[in-house]
């Protein structure tokens, strides 16, 4: 029987790719929903060829551009409107799998409301668990779903590990996750303080859209997945590492206690991590690219032990200070990194300037524990508006 998916933020790249997979089985897959915010266009092209049983658009004015379109078209979509229909979409009895592709922490209402209803979730969103933490992981166990990571290191250390979790802890030694570098590995230090936007969003390997490319400049794209790691895996942020691999070969690795390493390899295309977590636990074609082994250069590795890394990228030694405080610090780094990735990007703070704005945000506000999705939506908006109180201040300087 095909399996029906809604997925969450199709127009952008995950969702895009995540379309291109199904569109290759489609004996397997049949679309039961497609939401985005106001991409209007590349929404009605999705309608046509996928023909879903639901659209969602968040902005009131694209959902009524969509529906009249799709009328005068003679599909008969329905098409809603407003976040909380995203909830809806998420949480439908007859959906099977939900792909959460929505960027930040506003994809985290309906990540929970999946997880809660059961389904088999395809997580790309890493924000639901950097600041969903033990009550996104919660709201899992209690509904009995299926949480399959899709960001490419993590669902490398998902298909390194072993099939029953419960021998984790005593197989495990350490995760090692792997970044590129970003854009600026062999920049001088004195001239990164300086890049723009066209420079920060100019990835060497991965084509992303411009937060997580910026995140990736940054390196707190790393920091939020090491702390999206010790919530996946249930690991001690002392037993995750990460290097550099400008090569962008190996996704991810598991480090057992024998001292053997199993690694994670591919070309980078995240259809890959997308038609594993589709398929899970069998696997299927993705339409990547194999690896070319004759025509591999050397691969490297880097450690963050080197003082220029650390210096270069010091936004990654965030995460282990956030996850040594209290639940709800995560989310605190989060929110304030999304505030000032950006007020970067719309030009009113310099790139040096994305890792002074975490940092006060972190030392300013110090939340208490989160128990429910209301005290974790509390904790992102008080972080938010402390992060553009900082960046009024680093404005008028």
């Amino acid at each position: 029987m095909k399996q029906t998916i809604s997925i969450l933020g199709s127009t952008g790249s995950i969702g895009q790719s995540t379309l291109d997979v199904i569109a290759r089985h489609p004996e397997k897959f049949e679309v039961h929903a497609l939401t985005a915010n106001q991409d209007v266009a590349r929404m009605l092209e999705q309608c046509k060829r996928f023909k879903p049983r639901l659209v969602v658009m968040t902005q009131l004015a694209a959902a009524n551009q969509v529906r009249a379109q799709l009328q005068q078209a003679g599909l008969n979509t329905e098409v809603l409107s407003g976040t909380g229909s995203l909830d809806l979409v998420a949480s439908a009895p007859e959906v099977d799998v939900v792909m959460a592709a929505i960027v930040g922490s506003a994809g985290l209402s309906s990540c929970l409301a999946a997880a809660k209803t059961g389904k088999k979730l395809l997580l790309a969103n890493k924000e639901a668990l950097v600041v969903g933490g033990e009550v996104f992981m919660q709201a899992v166990q209690s509904g009995k779903a299926r949480l399959l990571p899709i960001d490419s290191e993590h669902s490398a250390i998902f298909q390194s590990l072993p099939e029953d979790p419960s021998t984790w802890s005593e197989r495990l030694d350490k995760i090692i996750l792997t970044a590129s570098g970003g854009p600026f590995r062999n920049w001088p230090l004195q001239d990164i303080a300086k890049a723009t936007v066209e420079q920060a969003c100019a990835h060497p390997t991965w084509v992303m859209g411009r937060k997580i490319s910026v995140d990736s400049a940054t390196m707190m794209n790393k920091a939020l997945e090491v702390i999206e790691a010790h919530y996946l895996f249930g690991v001690a942020p002392s037993k995750i590492e990460v290097v550099i691999h400008p090569q962008s070969v190996i996704h991810s690795m598991v480090q057992f206690k024998d001292a053997s390493v199993v690694a994670q390899l591919g070309t980078p295309d995240m259809r890959v991590p997308i038609a594993y977590g589709l398929s899970w636990p069998n696997r299927m074609e993705s339409g990547a690219k194999a690896l070319d082994f004759s025509s591999l250069s050397a691969m490297t590795f880097e450690s963050f032990e080197d003082p220029n890394h650390q210096a270069r990228y010091p936004g990654l030694a965030l995460a282990f200070k956030a996850l040594e405080h209290k639940a709800g610090m995560p989310g605190v780094l989060n929110a304030a990194n999304e505030e000032a990735v950006q007020a970067f990007l719309d030009g009113r703070i310099s790139f040096g300037q994305i890792h002074q704005v975490n940092v006060a945000t972190l030392e300013a506000y110090s939340p208490k524990a989160p128990v429910d999705l209301a005290d974790l939506m509390g904790i992102d908006q008080e972080a938010r508006r402390v992060a553009q109180s900082q960046i009024e201040v680093l404005k008028a300087c």
